[in-house]
């Protein structure tokens, strides 16, 4: 196969930037992209109008809204263009009041514009912490040429925040009218309606914007601000109403500012609602008997129930059912809702969480005449009827409209129920980034606990890690407060609370200070890794340095500080706070013991710097790269997982091997923290890459000429669902996918359900495009994926994700690649399930299913594994499951503009991986180092009677003991393993019990001690791997923590650099000492356990073939098995060797060794 260069791709004319321009051609936009386009749209109508108005926004990142001021900042062009001025918030409260004084309430100066358009973000909670400055600046009302929007991130799934947020109920009691935009283009439209309702009203108005919303894209016509808005006159008290914005003057004029706000205001909020058609009847049958109600993106969810039900618009008329969509929740227009009411019997209000809009359906209708039955939470017998709690999917409406239309609209036959499946043995959840800082700082010292709060350290919540015992929550901002109230009461005299430095800056200092003035004992942990990492790694508005942030908590009387640093340099000749001593990061627990014993506040600041801002900085270039790398000697590594015990991070990958369970480094996703080489083995070496490895093209091999696919236009919608890991890349391939969709001409709507999985947890997104109109709704349904890419495959074989597939319809690309789980690699004991069993079951529901191991093909190659998610998506190409001509593909990786080479080179891969299996898997075949195979004597095999599995498994072994010690040794285990061989076949068939035999004897005879590491490291098929994973790599060094200098106190490993290999390679040549008097090393205590652990386990195996029937041997194979248990060296093998004593003995094997 001949070899290529991928040469780089010209740019399309197309530009992304082109979604953010009044009248551009139809775009892709994600929810929050149109936010920033709705701020350009409403700069270019008060342009059109003779208006010069500015824009204000202000506001605080948080899910789902979290990416809205990376957006900003990183578009100045055209926000100095269309008069745009962003200033992130210090927190959500004052961004509000910074907000509320774009609208000129102080009256200073000569106004520079005609006014300026105020707008607001934040979530949920920030919502909760702004009610203040909001509920005065609603009061006294907003400029009415300039106009307030607030723009409320919801979730009411509670995927990234403490609880779930519904926000119309606390604007409604600030008076605040709510709008409910579906997509980006209600985005768009409500938004300019929302600025026109404030004008005209001088009310805040807010954009209910949902997860759903914030996190989905949609094809937007570049029309879409070509709309028309009517301000309606109206009359109060006898006089044309206008607004007039109030002065703040005297608390007694707030009276007055009250009754004009729910007066003559509010009759205008009415008056627009109905003027503008915020609310629309989409079905209105005559003489219809039913109503169905629903609002915003709930609306969506219940047309897409009726279609799944097989109700349609026309089955609607014919059974005389109407629809409500109601676009602006709050207020509900009495108007509409009385004209939609007439003449129906019952009117059913679909809503998330409890009822809201129903109650004011219900006010609005008391006392007209003949008002129709209303239920929704509740059904006429008052029983519960939609549910309160999540948000209200297609799925979860389904049930209740059955209920409330049966026997007016044929619904089919109900679902039959279905099977539950087996549960799976681990579960992918979010996780720290590899590298992250708190993987080390969240860990407490024994017998302490610790308080959660708002942050990426609160993951920690969601691991089984021993060492990290953090308890409780708090909103942000409250963190260690609690414990002013639960210190009276308890008998723990002391805490620990994490506290990121975001949330600090925000408004945790407060609470430092609050127990400062209580005088609990407490120690902050502050955590300082330089952004707001949770939402996109901000910088923490009026952050500190390190050494300013020392002296302003001196000040305020905490009583000890000390800096845990991974880099304690950078602090030197800095001037902290007096008594302020700087440590380094490996003395965190130490520091922590001391923090503790100290009577008052103490703070212990944690200082290093985010891992995922750390890799963006070094790829763009202003962060200097680590050239160091870690690589693993596999055959040293005993997979004790002491190593990810140590750094919790999940580059520390588990392997499976022909020895046991390993471990791997993988360099994709290291952030070079270098903590995995504190683990207690002598495994790691670390190489000098080369700086410019990265920059250099690599040659891969040219891809066959696959047939080209049949692509025709599409009945009905496509609907692809992806399922990943968040962080690896699934979003990226998502909005690649819609991107091509929109370029071949289809309307587009996606969704990326990420939330606080983006890191490292199970992330799913859904892609749905049809050349004539899409139905409502950004997702794919319940057994509606055409396709579905299972870019991880244990996401993808969870069972809720497993339901989108349809075994008659659905077509599938799994990848079999084991991305272990943060679990996983803190407990070794935790596996990954066996990749049939997973793929069994996507097989089961899907019609066509195609799999392979994507990240190790990328690796062989491109020489890493950033492409893998391509070679899949190619594959789903290839075989018809996506329906998007290929050049759309590659010309939406080209706009994409990352890796363009690669990953249009994995395009192409992927098609061969169905076109041409053979080819495909000849070019992906991993490049294993060669090395000289020890080759077994026929003679040590003679009168040997082994076969199938049992005979590899001996061949393979004895070769390596004959490495270690030689033949005589080896012919002793064979010798022993055929004695068990024939024990066996004299009671079963079964080779599970001399199979177990081979595989423990070996591992207790082959102990590693000195002479074997040193063989091992020094082994050539090793430093071919070494040049392998790090190409170009130079200065090999040892890490090694020899007995002689543990003897001497010496607590950490030394670097052995290349002038020890020589030495390594004499020592190696010292096995000949091994078992005999002249042996230095067989004196330690770790030794001797290891002759005695071989000597048991022998005698053991005697006995129990020498027992052996159908009645034990399923106990003497669990014997024989755990030998696997021992693992690890020095103090971990130890530890494990009590282990493997206590599960003997548990089996009823003497311990006495």
């Amino acid at each position: 196969m001949t070899e290529t260069v991928v040469r780089e791709i010209e740019r399309s004319p197309y530009d992304l930037d082109d979604r953010y321009r009044s009248g551009s051609g139809t775009v892709l936009l994600t929810g929050v992209q149109a936010i920033a386009r709705q701020l350009v749209e409403q700069h270019v109508r008060d342009i059109r109008d003779g208006r010069r108005v500015a824009t204000f926004v202000s506001g605080y990142p948080g899910s789902p809204l979290g990416g809205l001021d990376k957006l900003l900042h990183g578009m100045p062009k055209v926000l100095a263009e269309h008069d745009i001025t962003f200033v992130p918030g210090f927190n959500e409260e004052l961004a509000a009041t910074s907000v509320w004084g774009s609208q000129g309430q102080l009256g200073a100066g000569t106004p520079t514009h005609d006014g300026v358009v105020g707008v607001w973000y934040g979530k949920g909670p920030g919502l909760d912490r702004a009610t203040d400055a909001l509920r005065h600046a609603n009061m006294y009302g907003v400029d009415p040429n300039g106009g307030v929007l607030l723009m409320v991130g919801d979730d009411p799934a509670s995927k990234s925040s403490t609880v779930p947020a519904v926000s119309e109920r606390s604007l409604a009691a600030l008076g605040i009218p709510v709008l409910f935009p579906r997509n980006a283009a209600e985005i768009v439209t409500m938004g300019l309606h929302g600025v026109a309702l404030s004008r005209a009203s001088g009310c805040l108005v807010a954009l209910k914007v949902v997860a759903d919303v914030a996190d989905g894209a949609w094809s937007v016509d570049g029309s879409v601000a070509d709309l028309r808005i009517t301000v309606p006159e109206i009359e109060w008290e006898g006089r044309p109403f206008v607004y007039r914005q109030r002065p703040m003057a005297a608390p007694g004029d707030s009276v007055i500012a009250e009754a004009d706000l729910y007066g003559p205001r509010w009759a205008m909020v009415h008056a627009y609602g109905k003027a503008n058609g915020l609310d629309v009847v989409e079905v209105d049958p005559p003489h219809a008997r039913i109503g169905l109600a629903a609002t915003g993106t709930t609306f969506d969810a219940l047309r897409q129930a009726l279609l799944d039900l097989g109700v349609t618009d026309a089955d609607l008329h014919r059974a005389g059912i109407r629809l409500l969509r109601i676009g602006m929740p709050y207020p509900i227009g009495p108007d509409l809702v009385r004209e939609f009411a007439s003449g129906l019997d019952q009117l059913v209000v679909v809503e998330d969480k409890t009822a809201f809009v129903e109650t004011q359906i219900r006010e609005i209708l008391y006392g007209t005449d003949h008002p129709p039955r209303i239920v929704g939470k509740k059904d006429a017998d008052g029983r519960p009827l939609m549910p309160v709690d999540g948000e209200l999917t297609a799925g979860r409406i389904r049930g209740p409209l059955r209920r409330v239309l049966r026997g007016h609209v044929d619904l089919g036959p109900a679902p039959l129920p279905q099977l539950p499946l087996e549960v799976l043995s681990a579960k992918r959840a979010p996780y720290f980034c590899s590298g992250c800082p708190h993987n080390r700082s969240t860990a407490l010292p024994d017998g302490s606990i610790g308080g959660g709060g708002i942050g990426c350290h609160a993951l920690v919540t969601m691991s089984g890690r021993a060492d990290s015992a953090v308890t409780g929550l708090t909103q942000m901002g409250g963190e260690g407060a609690q414990w002013i109230g639960q210190a009276p009461f308890t008998d723990i005299g002391h805490m620990f609370q994490n506290l990121g430095d975001g949330t600090y800056f925000h408004s945790g200092q407060l609470a430092v200070q609050a127990c400062v003035a209580a005088g609990v004992n407490i120690t902050f942990k502050l955590l300082y890794n330089d952004v707001v990492a949770m939402t996109g790694a901000q910088d923490a508005e009026g952050a500190l340095t390190v050494p300013a942030l020392t002296r302003k908590l001196a000040t305020e009387g905490v009583r000890r500080i000390i800096v845990c640093s991974d880099d304690p340099k950078r602090h030197r000749k800095r001037s902290l706070a007096r008594g302020v001593q700087v440590w380094h990061r490996d003395r965190l627990d130490e520091a922590q013991r001391v923090l503790r014993e100290v009577p008052g506040v103490t703070v212990l600041i944690y200082d290093q710097h985010c891992a995922a801002d750390a890799r963006r900085q070094r790829k763009r270039g202003t962060l200097p790269a680590r050239t160091t790398r870690v690589v693993i000697n596999e055959a040293v590594c005993e997979g004790c997982g002491d190593c990810g015990v140590k750094s919790n991070c999940l580059s520390v990958q588990p392997v499976d091997t022909e020895f046991g369970s390993k471990t791997r480094i993988d360099q994709t996703s290291c952030n070079t923290d270098y903590s995995c080489l504190d683990g207690d083995c002598p495994s790691f070496v670390t190489v000098e890459a080369s700086p410019g490895r990265k920059a250099r093209r690599r040659s891969v091999p040219t891809p066959p000429a696959v047939p080209d696919v049949d692509v025709d236009t599409p009945e009905g919608t496509r609907n692809v669902f992806l399922a990943g890991i968040g962080g690896t890349g699934i979003v990226t391939v998502n909005q690649v996918l819609a991107t091509a969709a929109l370029r071949a001409g289809f309307d587009v709507e996606s969704l990326d359900q990420i939330g606080m999985s983006q890191k490292a947890g199970p992330v799913v997104s859904h892609l749905r495009f049809a050349a004539d109109g899409l139905a409502p709704g950004n997702r794919v349904t319940t057994g509606g994926a055409s396709c579905l890419l299972a870019l991880d495959l244990l996401t993808a074989a969870d069972a809720k994700n497993l339901a989108y597939a349809d075994p008659h319809s659905t077509v599938a690309v799994a990848s079999t690649s084991r991305t272990p789980t943060g679990d996983m690699v803190y407990d070794r004991s935790i596996r990954h399930p066996d990749e049939q069993q997973l793929l069994a079951r996507l097989g089961a529901v899907t019609r066509r299913l195609v799999s392979f191991d994507a990240l190790a093909a990328a690796q062989a190659l491109f020489g890493d594994t950033s492409a893998a998610n391509f070679l899949v998506v190619g594959a789903a190409h290839q075989l018809g499951g996506l329906q998007i001509p290929a050049a759309a593909v590659e010309e939406a990786i080209e706009i994409n503009g990352v890796a363009v080479a690669a990953n249009i080179a994995a395009f192409r891969w992927g098609r061969v991986a169905v076109a041409d299996p053979d080819a495909f898997a000849a070019a992906t075949e991993p490049a294993r180092p060669e090395r000289r195979a020890t080759v077994v004597p026929e003679h040590l095999l003679a009168g040997t009677t082994f076969d199938g599995e049992v005979l590899r498994l001996v061949r393979v072994r004895a070769a390596s003991l004959i490495d270690f010690q030689g033949d005589r040794l080896a012919a002793r285990y064979i010798e022993r393993v055929q004695a068990v061989w024939e024990a066996e076949r004299r009671v079963t068939a079964r080779t599970d019990f001399s199979a177990a035999v081979a595989r423990g004897l070996f591992k207790f005879t082959a102990y590693k001690d000195e002479y074997e590491v040193a063989r091992m490291l020094v082994d050539p098929a090793f430093l071919d791997e070494v040049q392998s994973q790090v190409p170009g790599g130079a200065q090999l060094t040892y890490r090694l923590h020899p007995p002689v200098l543990r003897a001497l106190g010496r607590t950490k490993k030394v670097g052995f650099g290349p002038k020890s290999h020589v030495a390594l390679r004499v020592l190696a040549k010292g096995r000949r000492l091994r078992g005999t008097r002249l042996d230095p090393f067989g004196y330690a205590h770790v030794r001797r356990v290891e002759r005695a652990l071989l000597e048991h386990y022998t005698a053991t195996i005697d006995r129990l073939a020498a027992e052996l029937d159908i009645e034990n041997y399923d106990r003497a194979v669990q014997v024989a098995e755990l030998a696997d248990a021992v693992r690890g060296y020095e103090d971990v093998k130890l530890r494990s060797v009590e282990q493997y004593r206590t599960r003997l003995a548990g089996l009823g094997i003497d311990t006495d060794f």
